[in-house]
């Protein structure tokens, strides 16, 4: 009866739905599915942290419409755990401003920055937001591919400069989601130098920031010298300190860039609910012990996953960094039909890499968000699987 949008009509369906509703089918035949799919950490947020909600929710300040760029002093503690982890000052009233979770902001960018026909690089493999708000924006994604041979960083040489030229935005994602590949200082200066060279935002997703392992210390890419001029990092506490449904994340770098983001916020949604920001504080501002312990269930999660699927004979690498590994497929297989093997075969789910991408084809993702036990059960459970 109603027609939508020709922009929604050319954006794909999105992914995890549709994970969603093959292990719905699945459970629905009495089967008891394993889930690997969607990155949502199962480590209860720290207790700190709750108690601190707690108390915040009683306040009936907190029961107001919020601020938009958000509480002074949830800024002021963003900037505070960016110098302490990162090394990086930043100015708590012009350099942060608090988002509903990174994605708001990731998909809200382009609608600051884009016009009709302007392109957005876009990086395949990659998280599927950065192209639909593109598409949603009225831009042009250009895929960027993200090879093994190049460790997973794209290839900015490659890039035309026709293209480059009429870019407005370079989203990145640095520990990267799905590939789990880390950027180094050298690779940052470079991609920093390109978009300064072509006038393009540099949006970095660093929401994996601080899930690394074996002593590796992901970079912010404002550590660099020349990154304020030309970037914005987006950053969340949804994976850092297990909050994925608390909603509250952050943009800093540029002021322009985050003054964009601010107008289009102001004309479409609102602050953080108070309370919130409240607890993020305390997160932000406590002790980092809960974040190593992360480290720590994430890394034997890792070694006892990587480990089973090496023995059982796949390929695949040991990541330094995020909660996922990125599994080759076995020879003659696409990414979807492994996914529904391994789902109708053996009650195992994966995301399939060819959903973040036409070169994400060849690989599948598992998210370590189960216990080690669940994860040597499926181990087990692949181990009788025919290929």
């Amino acid at each position: 009866m109603f027609r939508l949008s020709e922009r929604l009509e050319r954006l794909p369906p999105y992914l995890f739905a549709e994970i969603d509703e093959m292990k719905r089918r699945k459970e629905r035949e009495g089967v008891e599915v394993i889930d690997f799919g969607v990155g949502d950490p199962d480590i209860p947020t720290p207790k700190h942290v709750v108690e601190a909600m707690k108390r915040a929710v009683e306040k009936p300040e907190n029961h107001r419409y919020p601020s938009y760029e958000g509480l002074l002093e949830f800024r002021k503690a963003v900037a505070e755990f960016y110098e302490r982890r990162k090394g990086v000052k930043l100015d708590p009233e012009r350099e942060v401003i608090s988002l509903i979770g990174s994605k708001e902001g990731i998909a809200h960018l382009p609608l600051a920055f884009v016009n009709d026909g302007d392109y957005v690089l876009v990086p395949d493999p990659g998280y599927p937001v950065y192209y639909s708000s593109t598409v949603l924006a009225d831009g042009i994604p250009y895929r960027v591919p993200l090879k093994k041979e190049n460790g997973f960083l794209p290839d900015l040489d490659a890039i035309p400069s026709d293209i480059a030229k009429k870019a407005k935005i370079m989203f990145l994602n640095y520990p990267n989601n799905p590939t789990t590949a880390v950027a180094e200082k050298e690779f940052i200066k470079s991609a920093v130098d390109f978009c300064k060279d072509y006038r393009i935002i540099l949006a970095h997703d660093f929401a994996y920031g601080e899930i690394t392992f074996d002593g590796y210390r992901a970079k912010s890419f404002l550590e660099v010298d020349g990154a304020f001029d030309v970037c914005i990092e987006f950053n969340s506490l949804s994976k850092t300190f297990n909050m994925t449904g608390w909603r509250i994340g952050f943009a800093v770098g540029n002021e322009d860039i985050l003054k964009g983001l601010l107008k289009v916020k102001t004309n479409v949604d609102s602050g953080v609910f108070q309370a919130v920001q409240e607890a993020a504080i305390a997160a932000l501002t406590g002790s980092y012990e809960c974040i190593d312990e992360n480290c720590r269930i994430y890394g034997e999660r890792r070694d006892v996953l990587v480990d089973g699927l090496r023995d059982l004979g796949f390929k695949v690498e040991k990541p330094k960094a995020t909660f996922y590994v990125w599994c080759e497929v076995p020879e003659g297989y696409t990414s979807i039909e492994f996914t529904k093997k391994l789902l109708n075969d053996a009650g195992v789910l994966v995301t399939p890499g060819v959903g973040f991408g036409e070169h994400g084809e060849g690989f599948v993702r598992f998210a370590l968000t189960k216990d080690v036990e669940t994860i040597e059960k499926a181990v087990e459970r692949l181990g009788r699987i025919e290929f």
